[in-house]
């Protein structure tokens, strides 16, 4: 009963966060810990049926997991070729497939500890299962509740839509993944002009290094040759980072019409992460995603994660610091 009720309790604290603001990471770990307190609440339950049933539950639930990780291994490290095959050699396309190894080493220590039975290596095996399950729990909420929201729904009508911009190739062009943000944020300007509304698209990315032009403007040509008005289209030229696409965008849509509503458009990988950009910003917008390859989404989410797992670096590094000192702890008394 323990277990429901701190069950509830979490939920509570996850409606009233979404409710009062959807961007905020802590929504995902009361969902989170919600779900993990209801799970053992169940378990518990079980625990007083049969025996038999119980013993299957309890190879279910060690089984299940175990399988599962190998299996996820295996479909990173797949990825990962995948990705160098089609994206090239760059860091953050070998995410997916460092993943993989990292969980087949992970494995293979704990492997090693069981085997051994040396004192100094099942306490790097228990400190890494505790900090490795610390970040799997984090990185589980992520997922979930970057996949709840951005399946919330557009609320009302809006002043401005802007668009983030990516990187161009050969120097000028819309590539697909940045067509896809450009013809969402389309999609949308459309149907609110439907209804009556008179909403801005503003497109909002610097030039690179190895651009002839900046993201906004080649983003406007774009949307102009597919018949946009070219006076419903401001470009904002000179921000480098999410943050900055953010700050200077709010600046422009400040200026233009105090009190502005705005719409945010971007990837679905990106679309959670850049909504906490904008809270950290005070950009009071929702933000949407287009649809991206699938084979780009394992390494493209593990880096979001990332992002936001080191935006709270000084908490999360504690926290597990903290853990892997516990177990030498216990292991010192023992």
């Amino acid at each position: 009963m323990t277990a429901y009720i701190a069950a509830l309790v979490f939920f509570v604290l996850f409606a009233a966060g979404v409710l009062r603001d959807r961007r905020r990471f802590r929504n995902a770990v009361f969902l989170g810990l919600a779900l993990a307190m209801l799970a053992i609440g169940v378990v518990d339950d079980l625990a007083k049926a049969p025996v038999e049933v119980f013993e299957v539950v309890v190879v279910l639930i060690l089984a299940g997991p175990a399988l599962g990780i190998l299996v996820l291994a295996g479909l990173l490290l797949a990825n990962g070729v995948t990705m160098v095959r089609k994206e090239g050699r760059g860091p953050t396309n070998l995410l997916s497939l460092v993943a993989g190894l990292g969980i087949l080493a992970f494995v293979g220590l704990l492997c090693a500890a069981v085997v051994t039975d040396d004192r100094a290596l099942e306490i790097v095996a228990t400190s890494a299962l505790l900090v490795v399950g610390y970040v799997a729990f984090l990185f589980a909420c992520f997922i979930g509740y970057a996949y709840l929201y951005g399946r919330m729904p557009v609320r009302g009508d809006v002043d401005f839509i802007v668009v983030l911009g990516s990187g161009l190739v050969g120097g000028d062009q819309v590539p697909p993944l940045l067509a896809g943000r450009l013809d969402r944020g389309r999609a949308v300007y459309d149907a609110q002009s439907a209804r009556g509304g008179k909403p801005v698209l503003l497109l909002s990315g610097g030039r690179g290094t190895d651009e002839t032009v900046p993201e906004a403007v080649a983003m406007a040509d774009y949307l102009v040759a597919r018949g946009v008005p070219a006076d419903r289209v401001v470009r904002e030229t000179r921000s480098r980072t999410t943050a900055e696409n953010l700050r200077f965008s709010a600046e422009i849509m400040a200026e233009a019409k105090p009190g502005y509503r705005c719409l945010v458009v971007t990837n679905n990988y990106h679309a959670f992460r850049a909504a906490m950009e904008a809270r950290k910003a005070g950009v009071d917008a929702q933000v949407i995603g287009s649809p991206t390859a699938r084979y780009f989404w394992p390494s493209a989410t593990i880096r979001e994660f990332a992002a936001v797992f080191l935006a709270h670096a000084y908490v999360n590094l504690g926290i597990c610091a903290g853990l892997a000192l516990l177990v030498v702890a216990a292991w010192w008394r023992a």
